[in-house]
């Protein structure tokens, strides 16, 4: 089936429900809708198991298939973003266990904190772009360091903005775990950051600075 054209005005006036509506009575097109609503979404979950891109595309492919597949087990108990997380998580899942990738680490329990991502304004200048872009790469390096059941939270929460209400229901965790979580998500994450960040020349003082100090003083003695 074609892709529809579609404009901002079409994807944001229709709900969701009334879009599942419409699909299961015969408009199939109109799924491509929820695909555009929540791409970034569905992205995020299963980037947060698995960091091969085209895997990833897989995994969402496969997901949203299912998806429109199950639509009329969706009962509308929950919110179709929920339900599709669920989805894409399991069918990740799935993949990493084929190839025999899962672990599993224990947890202790923790309280919270907050982590803030740069902004984009769109109006720096290149220096600051170019700074932007490499600590945006640093901070995804080290989000891909934390543990698989950590890093989905932390990703759902810090980056993709669900609440814990969300989180919990998307996960089928309680919400107190999905705090726990998310805290030592959150340490971790800050841990890997200092790691990369800092090593034995940050601060460093040499070579033209060096210089420039030593002659300074040196053509004042």
């Amino acid at each position: 089936m074609e892709a529809i054209k579609l404009n901002d005005i079409t994807i944001g006036k229709m709900s969701d429900s009334e879009i599942i509506r419409r699909v299961l009575g015969g408009e199939k097109e109109l799924f491509e809708i929820l695909m555009r609503r929540y791409n970034q979404t569905l992205y995020r979950v299963i980037r947060s198991y698995m960091t091969v891109e085209g895997d990833v595309e897989d995994a969402m492919q496969e997901a949203y298939l299912k998806a429109y597949e199950k639509l009329d087990q969706f009962k509308g108990t929950a919110a179709f973003s929920t339900w599709l997380v669920r989805i894409g998580m399991n069918e990740a899942l799935q993949k990493i266990r084929k190839n025999k990738r899962i672990f599993f680490i224990d947890e202790h329990a923790e309280a919270s904190g907050r982590i803030f991502l740069l902004p984009d304004n769109g109006q720096m200048n290149p220096e600051k772009n170019v700074i932007k872009h490499e600590t945006r790469l640093m901070v995804e390096k080290s989000i891909d360091q934390l543990p698989e059941k950590y890093r989905v939270i932390f990703m759902l929460h810090q980056v993709e903005g669900m609440n814990n209400t969300e989180i919990s229901a998307a996960l089928d965790l309680t919400e107190s775990n999905v705090k726990v979580r998310l805290y030592r998500a959150k340490k971790m994450l800050k841990e890997e950051l200092f790691k990369q960040s800092v090593d034995v020349s940050a601060f460093e003082f040499g070579n033209c600075r060096c210089d420039r100090i030593v002659q300074f003083v040196m053509d004042r003695i």
